[in-house]
């Protein structure tokens, strides 16, 4: 794990829009470079016109009194630099939005101040690493929660947690993320009657092994007579409904099958990553191919991450915002549905799609699964980005589906291929 800095936002900001402000600081900075450059042009050329009578001792200082008015003006220019980058500083910080934590503040609990709290290297500075102090992150937005995060923190350390893994994730959904690490033991629910793999893929357990503390529903039936998000209707129902037949059997020209997707695999497909993947069923069905897949998920309205442990698949516990934990360009397949749709705004989805692209290996596939296009723009607008990646369209399928309203929808469904870049 890698050191982290304590000034919130390091390495973690989320950027705004703000082209007034943008504006302004260009303006600042255009401003600062022609008033350093009128300074300078005086400084050295400058010399004020001697009369008749001063001539004889002006001979004998002119080049003591030059060399400080060069000295004078130069230190009043450096003064200025700092002055305008200091500005500068301040502003960008205004349009990062973060600030630094203080920890001085009274109503943050001690824990989170022990937590955050700068720990020297006992050896002094690191010769591999140049590091002289461990730090711990936390999220740059935390700042902006401080009540909620305030009370996250204040619990009797080595006691257990109080059951708030709700204010957590909330917390999460403002920016607030990483969390903090606590010193306290979390509730504790027995696991039993898990079925051995790979007959946990398809058998559900005991409902009595999931939290269900801050849950509308407190039962499966419940969950499975909601439609959750667009990729979850039915979904935590493993013996009847969608989820048998899904990827194995097609209800229309946008389902792919995961065969027909396995076989476009260039080098094989071993390992990937799926986005928002609901109750794990894509992660399922890939274990049955020998394919190990990490599921990404909160716990929206029900225990998504627990489920997913229970059919013996992976979870991760992870918002659509966090930069993924993974290096670079380790998965043969990432699989995503509407997840990818972060609520419209263009930026955000180039960031997620960069971070996609990262991970990704060189012949590695991205498989856009059943996303809904609300409209043409939207759907041209994906498609543009897209292109800029440069991947090969090994599938490529815009179809109409009539949702619950009886209204059409119009999704899109691929399979592209990373190329190799130099």
């Amino acid at each position: 794990m890698g050191s982290v800095s304590l000034k919130i936002g390091d390495g973690t900001a989320r950027f705004k829009s703000a082209t007034v402000c943008s504006s302004a600081v260009h303006i600042l900075m255009l401003f600062s470079v022609i008033t350093t450059n009128l300074f300078a042009l005086y400084a050295f050329t400058y010399s004020p016109k001697p009369n008749h009578h001063q001539i004889h001792f002006l001979s004998h200082h002119h080049t003591h009194k030059n060399i400080s008015l060069i000295s004078e003006q130069v230190s009043l220019i450096l003064r200025e630099i700092d002055s305008s980058q200091k500005k500068l500083s301040q502003m960008e910080k205004q349009l990062l939005g973060y600030e630094s934590l203080d920890l001085s503040t009274p109503n943050i609990p001690n824990e989170l101040k022990l937590f955050l709290q700068r720990n020297q290297l006992p050896l002094g500075k690191d010769s591999r690493t140049g590091i002289t102090e461990m730090v711990s992150s936390v999220g740059h937005s935390c700042y902006k929660s401080m009540d909620f995060l305030s009370s996250y923190m204040s619990y009797k350390p080595n006691g257990a947690c109080p059951d708030d893994w709700s204010l957590g994730q909330k917390l999460i959904l403002k920016g607030c993320e990483p969390l903090p690490r606590r010193r306290c033991f979390a509730k504790v629910i027995p696991k039993v009657g898990l079925h051995p793999f790979p007959l946990s893929l398809w058998r559900n357990v005991s409902e009595k092994i999931y939290s269900w503390s801050g849950l509308g529903c407190k039962n499966l039936a419940c969950l499975n007579s909601k439609k959750l998000n667009r990729d979850c209707a039915g979904c935590f129902d493993l013996s009847n409904g969608n989820e048998v037949t899904r990827f194995v059997k097609s209800r229309g020209k946008n389902d792919f099958l995961i065969d027909d997707v396995l076989s476009l695999g260039s080098g094989g497909v071993r390992i990937g990553f799926d986005i928002g993947g609901g109750s794990g069923t894509f992660a399922a069905r890939m274990a049955e191919k020998n394919v190990t897949i990490v599921t990404s998920s909160l716990n929206i309205d029900a225990p998504f991450n627990e489920f997913i442990a229970a059919r013996g698949v992976f979870p991760l516990y992870l918002s659509l915002d966090h930069r993924f934990p993974f290096y670079d360009n380790v998965f043969d397949i990432i699989h995503v549905g509407n997840g990818l749709d972060i609520g419209g705004r263009a930026e955000k989805l180039e960031f997620l799609m960069f971070d996609i692209d990262r991970v990704i290996r060189a012949g590695g596939l991205f498989w856009l699964d059943n996303f809904l296009c609300s409209n043409d723009e939207k759907r041209k607008n994906l498609t543009r980005l897209i292109e800029r990646f440069g991947y090969k369209k090994l599938k490529w399928v815009v179809g109409e589906k009539i949702n619950g309203s009886g209204n059409s929808e119009v999704y899109l469904s691929a399979v592209l291929q990373k190329p190799v870049r130099a």
